[in-house]
């Protein structure tokens, strides 16, 4: 795949650099997003937390702990230093977990090139201040130092990405040029980008479906059938949009790849870390053992407690998210949080979507 060409906007800043892109995070999207960026005649230099990923990388052309049977082109490169990761990179991809953002983001920025775009592709929601991860960027980011930033968000698995297989996203950003000429610049036959200047939109579709897929998750595991499962990810994306609308978001947004796109693919794919999580408690494992055994992240079961508690710091009716977030949290009963859900007072469906009060 030949990149795309694009002119005017940062492209200036790209060919001086070299086409240099950093790609913060080497787990298995932060890999597979700097393959893509290879694939598209740009050079990624990927930021590893350890030593021993960026070694690692860098010495067997691939990321077996995250991204295993991939090999990497020889031009994608790994470090462990800010310094080498972020000097002279016009375009920064954000790929670390959403709770460990901001730690990382203040590691980093003070490195930031000045008139660099940045675009998280981390999907979550911090807890205590209840920010998107484009929100936390401009807050770390260096005062005075001008600077874009957007968020990539919709159904992709890494290992998908990775193969080649079609792929669609979209890119939410409110400076609608530069969203075009990143659109273009990342753009290819099976990696296909809309853009929006509805970032939060984005960003709460990516963040929200996590907790829906645990459910999903849950639902299957304890066997309740598919007819059980199509209404919790109906009602989800109500809940998502509902939560949407209130914070300002449009709604139109959850309808799209980033909202119902990527709730479809997480809540029902193989794939999925949240779903695996929500499928293993309602085959009887305990939340604890679960994690314990897992190198990689489910943000959902984080996202949840973020999530549940923005809801009830605004006043939304999310009752799936509250009843999972009591289950992982207050060790609630699977099939009693299913019945408290099914046996809720009966409402108008379309009359409780638009509906914003407290349950």
């Amino acid at each position: 795949m030949g990149h795309i060409g694009i002119s005017g906007g940062f492209l200036p800043a790209f060919e001086k650099a070299e086409r240099k892109v950093a790609v913060v995070g080497a787990g298995a999207w932060g890999t597979t997003l700097a393959l893509h960026a290879s694939r598209q005649g740009l050079r990624p230099v990927i930021w590893a937390r350890r030593d021993s990923v960026a070694r690692e990388i860098n010495e067997t052309c691939g990321n077996p702990s995250f991204l295993p049977g991939v090999t990497l082109p020889r031009g994608v490169k790994a470090t462990s230093d800010p310094v080498e990761a972020m000097s002279g990179a016009a375009l920064v991809l954000w790929v670390v977990p959403s709770h460990g953002l901001r730690e990382v983001a203040r590691h980093l920025l003070p490195h930031l090139s000045p008139g660099a775009v940045q675009i998280s592709a981390s999907q979550g929601i911090e807890n205590d201040s209840f920010l998107t991860m484009t929100r936390i960027l401009a807050q770390e980011s260096p005062k005075g130092l001008p600077t874009a930033i957007g968020a990539l968000s919709g159904p992709s698995f890494a290992s998908e990405v990775a193969q080649g297989l079609p792929t669609a996203l979209t890119l939410g950003m409110e400076d609608s040029r530069l969203a075009k000429e990143v659109q273009a610049l990342l753009s290819a036959p099976t990696f296909r980008i809309y853009t929006t200047q509805d970032t939060l939109g984005v960003e709460l579709g990516g963040a929200l479906k996590n907790v829906y897929a645990i459910a999903a998750g849950i639902c299957d595991g304890l066997c309740l059938g598919l007819n059980a499962r199509a209404a919790f990810l109906t009602r989800a994306l109500a809940e998502m949009t509902r939560l949407a609308r209130v914070m300002g978001a449009e709604p139109l947004t959850l309808s799209g790849l980033s909202g119902m796109g990527d709730l479809i693919l997480t809540a029902t794919g193989g794939l999925s870390r949240n779903r695996q999580v929500g499928l293993r408690l309602g085959q009887g494992e305990s939340l604890g053992l679960i994690l314990a055994g897992r190198r990689d992240v489910a943000e959902g079961v984080l996202n949840t407690k973020s999530v549940w508690g923005m809801a009830q710091h605004l006043g939304v009716k999310m009752p799936t998210c509250r009843e999972v977030y009591r289950v992982l949290y207050e060790g609630k009963p699977l099939r009693q949080g299913m019945v408290d859900l099914l046996t809720r007072r009966l409402k108008e469906e379309i009359q409780d979507d638009a509906a914003g009060a407290a349950p």
